[in-house]
């Protein structure tokens, strides 16, 4: 597998699961408007992740991008760790979505400056979506931590609990410094300053205490992965693998 196919998927796989993971408040938001916005979200999502797909497989030239997104197994999935959390409840789900969100922001702000034409088109069009999905985790989290006590207390629970899947973003392996070296992918090290930057400016909105960096969950590069991503796996491959190659 080459090294751009593998980069791709890396991106894709990110949108794909974080997207499914939203697809899942469908019905079950905390109010209609609420509930319309993160569909529309999740959307989104799987748009980004369908582009990304459809690079992949122009790549690889045997795989279609529905291939891709649906008959890998587990340990082929290479996400972040964090995307692939359960929602648990709302607070859960706003913070593992910001931390998440500032994130791809400067990722595809980077990836937008990319040597390879494709990613670079598919980077400064997410783009315009990751600043609205950002806009939308802050405002909520700064909402819920700058709330009652209640909702401070399970906003600042949801965020020590979530804070050690942070880590997993900036880690760098053999594949992303070539790619990084290339000018083609992007040095995610580099990325952490600002993510640490902006990070502070909106806990310290929402009167949250930043959690410590200790231990950091890792191994999803090498397609290790949380118990969380198998089961979500199962629901999303379920209709594809019941039904090969149906057609709507």
């Amino acid at each position: 597998m080459s090294n751009l196919l593998n980069y791709t998927l890396r991106i894709a796989d990110n949108a794909m699961i974080l997207g499914q993971r939203m697809s899942q408040w469908c019905s079950n938001g905390p109010t209609l408007e609420e509930d319309i916005a993160m569909v529309n979200i999740s959307l989104d999502l799987f748009g980004q992740a369908n582009g990304f797909y459809e690079y992949a497989s122009s790549v690889d030239g045997t795989k279609s991008a529905d291939d891709f997104a649906f008959l890998r197994s587990e340990r082929e999935y290479l996400n972040n760790l964090i995307v692939e959390q359960k929602n648990g409840h709302f607070g859960d789900t706003i913070v593992r979505n910001f931390l998440f969100d500032v994130y791809t922001v400067l990722f595809y702000t980077k990836l937008g400056k990319s040597k390879d034409e494709i990613l670079s088109a598919l980077g400064s069009k997410s783009l315009k979506e990751a600043k609205y999905h950002l806009r939308h985790s802050s405002n909520w989290l700064i909402r819920l931590g700058d709330g009652t006590q209640e909702s401070k207390g399970k906003i600042q629970k949801s965020l020590n609990n979530i804070w050690m899947f942070t880590g997993n973003l900036f880690e760098m392996d053999v594949l992303d410094s070539e790619m990084a070296s290339a000018g083609i992918g992007v040095d995610n090290i580099a990325l952490k300053s600002d993510w640490d930057k902006k990070v502070n400016e909106i806990l310290d909105k929402a009167k949250l205490s930043r959690p410590k960096d200790a231990y950091m969950q890792t191994g999803s590069k090498n397609g290790i992965h949380t118990e969380h991503l198998g089961h979500l796996l199962s629901e999303m491959q379920y209709l594809q693998r019941a039904h090969p190659n149906a057609k709507w």
